[in-house]
């Protein structure tokens, strides 16, 4: 069921109005102001999302704000979901670095200063420097559409488990010690409150935890960095474009190619697909930038991330055990909750990079699958941004037979991003595997692992 805000504001404390500006996407200032036109065109803000939201690749906005997630599949006959294991991507944020929002600016003033920018050069750099000084302070920060992202996700979750979040209900939720992420918990915790108000989740952030939060596999990172330095540089320049975008901004091919395009492109990317964790700043990416163009800067980014999560020879299929870890505490906590009868949660809240790791050593909706060519990512339908967008999250629903007493008899599913997906091994029915099965599985394939090291 999909999170109606302008029927359910009051559960989250939203008004109803400014509820209705963030869910359509319209400037909450722009709402307020009472404009004529309140349509919300797509050539100003991402009211309804585009392949060039998508093309963001990790900026993508989470994708069920506007639409509902597809229905799930029924448990076979006698089984009833009672835990929960989690993770999850922070919500929607500002950029982190103060210089991908000034060096775009500076960019294009050089061209302004020059009298050489077009009307559309005009109008982004304008936007541009709205959108610096709005950042200022926040680098990195939970966005306003972050903060609706997880309340959904957490409302959703408790709407759709009412049998694992319930007042007697075990809830333990962890965030790394990033704010973002701590706002991130405690607005998906708010949005399971709305439905079950007789939960009393503990949370904590703390350091102490990072060892599975958010691991420093430094062994990992120079395996990532060499392959970085070596096969994805060379796909990245097959696939840098040709800076046509550039006389779209700037009347002087020349000075725009001497004094504009070097540094550009990436930041001016980011800011301008970022648009969409906002609400209020203007959707310009699709003028900027051609389809194509915002294709091949995807693609980029694409092959970048599955160097960082995916499983390749061309990193001896060595990134997605950065997150190891994680499972071997997933597995853990699964076995308690399993032994103890209890109903309950362990929900994390944390990053895109664990997220995407976590999602391809357990080999879920088959992105463990081995790739060998950055040009197959696309047909085997490793994206980026059904992986990570922002509020990205995997949930693991656990189902037994009330009244039994055979540890055994435990199914499981897998939804990523609220879409059930496969799972390694075969299926009891539809999306349902025993957790024994898999239990066993992944500990003989982390047990591998660590004899090879």
């Amino acid at each position: 069921m999909i999170f109606d805000y302008r029927k359910d504001w009051k559960r989250i404390g939203v008004s109803a109005s400014l509820a209705f500006a963030m869910i359509a996407g319209c400037g909450v200032s722009a709402f307020a102001a009472g404009l004529k036109d309140a349509s919300c065109g797509k050539r100003e803000c991402a009211c309804g999302e585009t392949d060039a939201h998508k093309f963001a690749g990790n900026l993508r906005s989470y994708p069920f704000m506007n639409e509902e997630p597809p229905s799930g599949t029924p448990a076979p006959e006698g089984y009833v979901p009672f835990h929960m294991e989690h993770y999850s991507r922070h919500g929607s944020r500002w950029l982190i670095g103060e210089g991908d929002y000034t060096k775009p600016v500076e960019k294009l003033e050089a061209a302004e200063r020059n009298g050489k920018l077009t009307s559309l050069g005009e109008k982004t750099l304008s936007a541009l420097r709205e959108i610096e000084k709005d950042s200022k302070g926040r680098l990195g920060e939970l966005s306003d559409k972050g903060a609706i992202q997880h309340k959904g996700i957490g409302w959703r979750m408790a709407l759709n488990f009412p049998e694992i979040f319930n007042d007697s209900a075990d809830i333990d939720a962890k965030s790394t010690v990033v704010i973002r992420c701590i706002l991130s918990m405690l607005n998906g915790l708010e949005g399971i409150r709305s439905v079950a108000p007789g939960v009393s989740p503990k949370t904590d952030a703390s350091y102490a935890d990072m060892w599975f939060m958010n691991y420093d596999d430094k062994p990992g990172w120079a395996v990532k960095d060499k392959a970085m330095a070596t096969v994805l540089k060379e796909y990245q320049e097959k696939h840098k474009g040709d800076g046509s975008y550039l006389s779209r901004l700037v009347t002087d091919a020349e000075f725009a190619a001497d004094s504009v395009a070097p540094g550009l492109m990436p930041y001016l990317y980011m800011v301008l697909g970022n648009a969409q964790s906002h609400s209020g700043q203007p959707w310009l990416l699709e003028d900027v930038f051609s389809p194509e163009e915002l294709k091949e800067q995807w693609m980029c980014g694409n092959a970048e991330w599955f160097i960082h999560g995916g499983n390749t020879d061309m990193t001896g299929g060595r990134m997605p055990f950065v997150q190891r870890n994680l499972l071997r505490r997933i597995i853990s906590r699964a076995d308690e909750a399993i032994s103890s009868g209890r109903h309950g949660a362990n929900l994390r809240y944390g990053h895109d990079g664990i997220l995407l790791s976590i999602v391809t050593l357990m080999e879920l909706g088959g992105y463990g699958d081995i790739i060998n060519d950055f040009d197959r990512l696309e047909e085997k339908g490793w994206h980026d941004y059904d992986i990570i967008p922002m509020g990205g999250n995997m949930q693991l629903v656990f189902y037994r037979k009330p009244g039994g007493d055979d540890c055994g008899d435990v199914l499981v599913k897998a939804l990523v991003n609220e879409k059930e997906v496969t799972m390694p091994g075969e299926a009891v029915s539809g999306p349902y595997y025993r957790w024994k099965d898999l239990r066993d599985y992944y500990l003989q394939k982390l047990s591998a692992f660590d004899a090879a090291q």
